[in-house]
């Protein structure tokens, strides 16, 4: 492959300001710099790269996708700023001069990236782990897609298409103690480090998000502000290492069959395939061991806790190298997991799983629960609702655009239609296709017990819609609906009873299917709907250790990552006072997702689906609203519905 660039296509982007994608060997998403092609038609929804929860705040901005959001997490990991500019960062991770090893590989990010990367990877004496990035997009060709003209550029180091320099090290954190995961980006030009990233033509993104979205990371809250006025990054209750700002994220394997190479010598991928095979065995490193073993490839991981991520993704890095041992030279992708294959689902995992979900959910998951990794047949069907959810009806999963456009060139949607329609989601249209996200999806949200009198109800989570039409479909006499055309209707009833409400939702001549609300009429609802506050939510979780149980550092068993006992939150030293209080209610608080809040972790895992403890008492949504037996859930909605008010 010739290196020259044609000079037509030359972009230069000295003094433009540029941004960079993270790192690591699958992490998705695409770049532009500062004189960008015309934005690709958009595909999907505006979110690609913000979590599924991205926080949404009372002024409708997303939290994890504000100033306040990257400020708190570089106050975290950085306080003292001593990595806040590229040459600040390769000093302190030992670039060029430390000990250990170092590498360098270039290759074409042809399957998530789009564009060419040159890396250097670093594994010191003390077993950190570090990998700097050059990422380069000869813009003016590519556009979003992959060219081998970026390849041509890394190749080249041609300065007049590098957008950017993204690092990724796995060390302690400021206080010292256990490795974990830290995401940055430097700019181009400046050398500074940014704290926004622009991935994919639709705008910056505070970071971390757009990295740990896919490296396995968390999305929580931050906390309410300390004595300084400015919020702190949350502490993961679970994390080995203690630190805030260890957000579980993790280093994801090298895939190198999805890469593309240069025939120029040094750069091909025979010329580079044992280095890379080394970088493979450091990022297996950085995994914990939930088990003893003999092989040598795992001396250097650390013991596993109970309560943390298992290191599922080690399995797949193995295989990519013939198994234990890693005895092959050659990279090689073949995994199928044993009980995809036995389910007779190795279509399904070839097709949709491997190319489109794997690189992020197996990075997922705890000690307690780890469903959500994806790594069995048994976790995954379960997520089929979740599944037609995100992937069908909402277009934010995959959640990287380049793997989104990917995924719907393919015939991954073809076979994720034949699994939902075995789980009796028909998904196909009349010709039998899979028809891409953008229609119109009534959301009426779920169903409730409601008091006597005036009831708003909300269809906003509506998806793809601009019009809204609401009626009473079956019910006693003595209801209304006022604003039946609006997505905000009053729905009002002067005697107990149920009702079902039908939302049909439109964008111009597309209309929805109808979606029904079951709302149940009980004039003796206690506390009334608009009275319930953090403290009755606080009651729920802790009366006869209905939640505490698990959710405490004194649990038994394997810990999950949030508390609900009372704890010294703020670190004052007084344990479950007022401020204490004001940090729990954003903790909890951060557990709904007012974007789509039956996908609200604090509704939706005491309700049985991937909770480990199964479905909790006054959690039974299989009766009917009102019920004694699904009494907790109806508090819990109500109190959400409210806004979720201290």
């Amino acid at each position: 492959m010739n290196s020259r660039l044609p000079a037509a296509l030359a972009l230069a982007v000295a003094g433009a300001f540029a941004l960079a994608s993270c790192g690591g060997g699958g992490s998705p998403g695409d770049i532009r710099s500062g004189n960008p092609a015309p934005p690709a038609v958009v595909t999907g929804p505006d979110r690609f790269l913000l979590f599924p929860n991205p926080q949404l705040q009372a002024d409708g901005t997303f939290q994890t996708n504000t100033p306040a959001y990257a400020q708190a997490y570089y106050a975290a990991i950085d306080p003292t700023n001593a990595k806040d500019t590229l040459a600040k960062w390769k000093a302190a991770n030992g670039f060029d001069t430390g000990s250990g090893a170092q590498l360098t590989v270039v290759f074409g990010d042809k399957r998530d990236l789009g564009y060419g990367r040159r890396m250097v990877a670093r594994q010191n004496a003390d077993g950190t782990i570090a990998f700097m990035v050059e990422n380069y997009l000869v813009e003016a060709a590519a556009g979003y897609a992959y060219t081998t003209l970026n390849l041509d550029a890394a190749v080249a180091r041609d300065t007049r298409h590098l957008l950017g320099i993204n690092a990724i090290e796995f060390s302690p954190g400021p206080a010292g103690g256990v490795s974990f995961a830290k995401f940055f980006n430097f700019n181009a030009r400046t050398g500074e480090r940014e704290t926004a990233v622009d991935l994919d033509g639709r705008g910056p993104k505070a970071m971390p998000g757009p990295c740990i979205a896919c490296h396995g990371g968390r999305g929580d809250a931050l906390t309410p502000p300390d004595a300084t006025g400015k919020p702190r990054f949350n502490l993961v209750q679970n994390a080995v290492s203690g630190a805030r700002g260890d957000v579980q994220a993790r280093l994801h394997p090298f895939e190198v069959d999805a890469f593309d190479f240069s025939g120029n010598a040094g750069f091909t991928r025979a010329d580079q395939e044992a280095a890379l095979k080394t970088i493979n065995r450091w990022v297996l490193c950085s995994y914990p061991l939930p088990a003893p073993s003999t092989f040598p490839e795992d001396a250097c991981r650390r013991p596993a806790s109970t309560n943390e991520w298992q290191g599922s993704a080690s399995a797949l890095v193995k295989s990519f190298y013939g198994g234990d041992g890693l005895p092959s030279a050659t990279f090689s992708d073949t995994f199928v997991p044993a009980s995809w294959q036995a389910a007779g689902q190795t279509t399904l995992y070839q097709e949709v799983i491997a190319p489109a979900c794997r690189t992020c959910h197996l990075m997922r998951g705890t000690g307690a629960q780890s469903d959500i990794d994806f790594a069995t047949w048994e976790k995954f069907r379960p997520y089929a609702d979740r599944t037609k959810a995100h992937v069908i009806d909402r277009g934010n999963m995959p959640l990287a655009k380049i793997v989104f456009d990917a995924f719907w060139r393919s015939q991954g949607p073809s076979a994720l239609a034949t699994f939902l329609q075995g789980e009796g989601y028909a998904v196909r249209d009349a010709s039998g296709a899979v028809p891409l996200p953008g229609k119109p999806v009534a959301d009426p949200g779920p169903d409730r017990v409601v008091g006597l009198g005036a009831t708003r109800l909300d269809g906003a989570a509506s998806l793809y819609a601009s019009s809204y039409s609401w009626s009473i479909v079956s019910g006693p006499a003595g209801a209304t609906l006022a604003d039946a055309n609006t997505a905000q209707p009053t729905f009002n009833a002067t005697g107990n009873g149920t009702w079902v409400v039908q939302l049909v939702a439109g964008n111009g001549t597309a209309q929805s299917a109808p979606a029904q609300l079951r709302i149940v009429v009980n004039g003796s609802i206690s506390p009334a709907p608009s009275a319930i506050r953090f403290a009755d939510i606080k009651a729920a979780m802790q009366t006869d250790n209905a939640c505490t149980t698990c959710h405490s550092p004194a649990a038994a068993g394997a810990r999950p990552p949030v508390y609900y006992s009372n704890e010294d939150r703020n670190g004052d030293g007084m344990a479950g006072d007022a401020t204490d209080d004001a940090w729990f209610h954003a903790e909890v608080r951060g557990r709904i997702n007012f974007t789509d809040i039956a996908a609200s972790p604090l509704l939706r895992k005491p309700s049985g689906h991937h909770h480990n403890g199964g479905t909790l008492a006054g959690f039974d949504t299989t009766a009917a609203p009102g019920d004694p037996a699904r009494a907790k859930f109806d508090l819990f909605l109500n109190w959400i519905l409210a806004g979720a008010p201290l």
